[in-house]
């Protein structure tokens, strides 16, 4: 069977690791070379600690308190727009505890069916992607924000997560080599972290191999249709017969969506990160520092910073302002780090997919038989990509999938 692969990011490439061990030929169709999507320069984490979506309480007030401020961890940029009228709407019916209640344990189940499944893959493309499994901070300089920790923990042990609640003492005694500036830390045992770019391309090689077709630098147009089926993919470069269909572009899901007739909610959120090729005296552990809302990973000698979440719709714009409040929490967390202001014209962004209750959608369209979606995974496409992609595989083939995909519906809105 001829499956069509529309997007070149972690999910894209996850679905056709797991589809080629089903025997299907496979075409994946990215409007990039894949080097230049989120899936590359994020943090890096594999994460099942991120079990609580996005919309979550207090995450509106956070939003509206920083709006004015350029170097803020989470702006909306003000705009008339329908469709991000509509997808504020649910995001704001979203952000409340039931909600967050009822959607956390399918956050969790699809977060530790990808941890369980990342060794595997590790076995098998190869390990060159340079992952460490000795967990992550969740770091705090304040104790009000540390308490807040303490009490995420006590949710995570009951989804069977391991954690360790430390005080200032305990966690400079896991970064000996690094004076730090907080007030403890909650360790997620279970997380792991490694290179994105290098996982992308080592993933990328062993799909070459065995015998996946890349289609890049191909821009989709349309589709053809036949009767409840697209029967082809209409692109730039040419037109692409297909059986099946898989739409996991990432930011640009809506877009495909509508040339088929098929409403999504979802908006992109803009993340910032550079990477400092060579510290001598680097940190030892990835961080979240929760009090400002940016996140660290170290690769050996290399250090990447990251963070915030910018609703300002799909473009390329840098906001330097941006990447100086992350570097200035880095250098608040971490005093003697030695790092300097990231150079404007060296800093990274990516466009995360964004659904209004923070969950993917994953499932079957209702409007064609051969269509299935993969996206909107905001900050954890690569913390959920394994397990999206064995889930989109055992949708094709009509299996019953691994965990309850219920909740991750392409038409729940």
């Amino acid at each position: 069977m001829k499956v069509t692969i529309l997007g070149g990011g972690i999910i894209g490439l996850c679905s056709a690791y797991y589809l080629q061990k089903e025997g299907y030929q496979i075409t994946i169709i990215e409007r990039g070379d894949i080097s230049n999507g989120c899936s590359f320069g994020n943090m890096g984490y594999m994460s099942p600690s991120h079990f609580t979506p996005l919309a979550s309480p207090g995450i509106i007030a956070e939003g509206l308190k920083h709006m004015m401020n350029s170097s803020s961890p989470f702006y909306i940029k003000p705009r008339l727009n329908w469709d991000l009228m509509k997808w504020g709407y649910h995001f704001w019916k979203n952000s409340n505890a039931a909600t967050v209640k009822k959607h956390a344990p399918h956050l969790n189940n699809l977060l530790q069916l990808s941890r369980g499944l990342i060794n595997d893959m590790r076995t098998d493309i190869g390990d060159n992607f340079e992952m460490q499994e000795i967990g992550c901070l969740m770091m705090c300089k304040q104790q009000k924000t540390l308490e807040h920790e303490f009490h995420l923990a006590d949710e995570a042990e009951k989804f069977g997560l391991q954690v360790e609640r430390l005080n200032k003492v305990q966690v400079q005694e896991l970064e000996k080599e690094m004076e730090l500036n907080v007030a403890g830390a909650v360790l997620f045992k279970d997380d792991c972290h490694f290179n994105p770019g290098k996982m992308m391309r080592t993933l990328k090689n062993y799909l070459i191999e065995k015998g996946i077709t890349f289609q890049l630098e191909t821009t989709v147009t349309g589709f053809e249709k036949s009767n409840n089926n697209i029967a082809a993919v209409i692109t730039d470069k040419g037109k692409f017969d297909c059986e099946e269909i898989i739409i996991s572009t990432g930011s640009w899901l809506p877009d495909i969506a509508k040339m088929i007739k098929i409403k999504l909610l979802l908006q992109p959120g803009k993340g910032y990160s550079y990477t400092y090729p060579y510290i001598e005296k680097n940190i030892k552990y990835p961080a979240i520092l929760i009090d400002g809302r940016c996140a660290v990973t170290p690769w050996g000698h290399q250090l990447r910073i990251g963070g915030t979440m910018e609703i300002s719709g799909i473009n390329n714009n840098i906001l330097v302002n941006r990447m100086k409040g992350i570097y200035e929490s880095a250098k608040d967390f971490y005093p003697v780090l030695n790092i300097d202001l990231p150079p404007a014209d060296k800093i990274w962004s990516g466009l995360r997919p964004v659904s209004p209750d923070g969950l993917p959608y994953i499932g079957k369209s209702a409007l064609f038989k051969n269509v299935t979606f993969a996206g909107g995974h905001a900050m954890l496409g690569i913390s959920e990509g394994p397990g999206t992609g064995l889930l989109v595989s055992q949708i094709l083939d009509n299996k019953k999938t691994e965990i309850d995909i219920s909740a991750f519906s392409v038409n729940r809105f």
